[in-house]
């Protein structure tokens, strides 16, 4: 439909007041009372065309059943969409191939029910809907009873013209292929109030949890070098450090790549000072950490909280470790707090003691999540 606004009339003078029109007379038509509201409030139709002066033909029902056919396709993959969401494996397994295309089908899938939308409103009205040009007259002034009446009329008729009354296998096929859409705006939403993603712990364990043995008893992981070998607090001087990794099978390995720390060996008096902390706990220390140093030595998770990059560069004159990526910096001797860089969490720290051999152990996992600071983390 197209719409032409105007002056008053063109020459200065307004344009004379319509007839009223009874809209509760059965014999007018519905679009006769369309027109006489449209003149009511300015409007001419001037040119009115349906695109398909034989109603019913047989192009008439061939676009209809490609319409149809349309929606029908939005729901198709729409409910596709709900499917895979639901039942497509989705967690990281080693060695696992499904998950790797659980976020592309779910891409696809919603991409196509989108664009076969599109198509279907477009189609529709370029193909079905009648060609109607209006012209209108500018014109101040709220809008009387009889035009409130009008606007009723009006949109009854814009319901009319869509033909779902008349061509009941497009109304079907639209509630058909609209009905899954809903359904896919919904799915992310119930689904995270039907299944806790947290159920498992997957991303609050890591290699350091103590294991459980046979007998019902637990074992505490030892820290070890990449080759496996244990640690003890005499092969790391003062004011070093070293990257450690639990001592499990695949410790070092990609399995856990979650668990490298690094361990280091404070200096006496820096060691006083982040002992101190610990005990008083920052603003960013949400865990109580009292105990968690072994003596000089403390233990802070690698991965750092910003994007996961490993913060490994120890500025042993500042206590200060750096990450490389984006330049955030931790400070050692206070709770590891982010002091500069986009970094917003502070590095897990890693609970320490020593096993009856003399080398180290984790006390227990970390108590705070490793990684990125995302938005599910407690």
């Amino acid at each position: 439909m197209t719409v032409q606004t105007t002056g008053s009339n063109g020459n200065g003078h307004q344009p004379p007041v319509p007839e009223e029109i009874d809209y509760d007379d059965p014999r007018t038509t519905r679009f006769e009372k369309v027109k006489a509201a449209a003149r009511q409030d300015g409007v001419e139709i001037v040119h009115y065309e349906p695109q398909f002066p034989e109603r019913g033909s047989k192009t008439e029902k061939r676009m209809t059943r490609t319409v149809s056919l349309m929606f029908l396709l939005v729901g198709l993959f729409g409910t596709a969409f709900v499917v895979l969401y639901i039942v497509w494996p989705w967690r990281f397994k080693q060695g696992e191939t499904l998950m790797k295309w659980y976020t592309p089908l779910l891409g696809v899938t919603l991409g196509l029910a989108c664009l076969f939308l599109a198509f279907a409103i477009l189609t529709w009205g370029k193909k079905l809907l009648p060609r109607e040009v209006s012209i209108q007259d500018r014109h101040d002034g709220g809008a009387p009873e009889g035009d409130r009446r009008a606007v009723g009329q009006t949109l009854a008729y814009m319901v009319e013209e869509l033909g779902v009354k008349r061509r009941p296998l497009l109304g079907l096929a639209a509630a058909a292929g609209l009905a899954p859409v809903a359904v896919v705006v919904a799915a992310p939403i119930v689904g995270g109030l039907i299944k806790n993603p947290h159920a498992d712990n997957q991303m609050f364990t890591t290699g350091w949890a103590p294991i459980t043995e046979p007998n019902g008893g637990t074992r505490l992981v030892r820290l070890t070098r990449d080759d496996g070998t244990p640690i003890r607090p005499a092969d790391v001087s003062a004011g070093g450090q070293m990257t450690v990794f639990p001592g499990i099978p695949g410790g070092a390995t990609n399995a856990h790549a979650d668990s490298p720390t690094l361990l280091i060996h404070l200096r006496s008096d820096d060691a006083a000072v982040a002992r101190a902390n610990n005990v008083k706990g920052t603003g960013h220390n949400k865990f109580s950490t009292a105990d968690f140093m072994y003596g000089d030595y403390i233990a802070f998770s690698k991965i750092c909280t910003h994007a996961g990059c490993p913060a490994s560069l120890y500025e042993q004159q500042t206590n200060r470790l750096l990450c490389p990526c984006h330049q955030s910096q931790f400070l050692i001797t206070d709770n590891a707090k982010p002091v500069f860089g986009p970094a917003s969490r502070s590095l897990p720290q890693l609970p320490l003691g020593v096993d009856d051999e003399g080398y180290f152990v984790a006390k227990s996992d970390y108590q705070a999540t490793v990684g990125p600071d995302f938005w599910e983390r407690p």
